[in-house]
């Protein structure tokens, strides 16, 4: 089973004026971020709008993204449906694209109960071989994993991961102090990635990495070597880019930032819309700070 840790940048999907996945500058992104040291990649994630895909989509993110890492780093590649056999579906043919794991969301217009979320995530688990991430985000998900789900799913042998978008490092800790033999657990905001190092976590899978991966990585080892006075210093500048994404929308914000560095990945998927002009000059600004232009 691949063993993941570190930076796992969520990918944006990059596309044409006619609203097709632009292969060539996906491929150049993922290049961009190999060579500056990230340690997976994963498409198909929030930053990668897969809520406003279609299917063919889907798969061409992932296949131009297993077939640019070629192998250098793990791709972990999002399967999210409301149904079940949707989720199941992309699972089993991602794996048979060549992603290396899966990251697994569940959608939900109506709230489902626990029985209902533990049958979707182990129905995931059970269709390939590979490892799952489970990934949970009260913000946005009318289906929380709370803690007695997770200890369900913690036991199924292909669940390994868990990335939390909650920001809330009590219900970390807890989950780690009951799981963490069971489950890695990922942050998912860029702004608490030192404080999940700290009690235990194995890195994050986040969008902002995108935009400055170079010191999300030297973050990363920071931590690792236990430099917290370091990485608090490092944390605190990093913050600034989230302060942006917090006023305006995650990919428009993403792709705003990468056109800034030359990657092109045009705009964000209707019915999202591009960052306003002066949201450009904020992040315009922000980059410039954090040496990233």
């Amino acid at each position: 089973m691949t063993e993941l840790h570190g930076v796992i940048p969520y990918l944006p999907t990059p596309l044409t004026p006619a609203g097709e996945v632009d292969r060539g500058a996906l491929a150049r992104v993922c290049e961009h971020l190999i060579g500056r040291g990230v340690h997976g990649l994963c498409p198909l994630g929030s930053t990668g709008e897969f809520a406003y895909l279609g299917r063919d989509a889907k798969r061409a993110v992932v296949e131009a993204v297993v077939e640019a890492a070629a192998g250098r780093v793990p791709v972990i590649a999002g399967a999210a449906a409301t149904a079940t056999a949707d989720a199941v579906a992309q699972a089993r043919e991602w794996e048979a694209l060549g992603a290396d794991g899966i990251l697994a969301v569940m959608e939900a217009y109506f709230p489902v109960p626990e029985d209902g979320v533990v049958a979707y995530f182990t129905a995931i688990a059970d269709a390939t071989g590979l490892p799952v991430t489970l990934y949970t985000n009260p913000s946005f998900q009318r289906s929380d994993l709370g803690l007695g789900a997770l200890e369900r799913l913690s036991r199924h042998p292909r669940i390994a991961y868990l990335k939390d978008a909650s920001t809330d490092t009590g219900r970390l800790l807890t989950i780690l102090n009951r799981l963490g033999d069971r489950l890695g657990v990922f942050a998912a905001s860029s702004h608490v990635t030192a404080a999940v190092m700290l009690i235990g976590g194995r890195g994050w899978m986040a969008g902002p990495s995108c935009l400055v991966p170079e010191a999300s990585v030297r973050l990363y080892d920071f931590c690792r070597a236990g430099r917290w006075d370091a990485a608090m210093a490092l944390q605190r500048d990093l913050w600034s880019m989230n302060e942006l994404f917090a006023r305006y929308q995650l990919a428009a914000a993403i792709k705003a930032g990468l056109r800034l560095q030359g990657l092109d990945c045009g705009d964000p998927a209707p019915p999202q819309t591009p960052v306003p002009p002066e949201g450009l000059a904020e992040i315009e600004a922000a980059l410039g700070r954090l040496g990233a232009l």
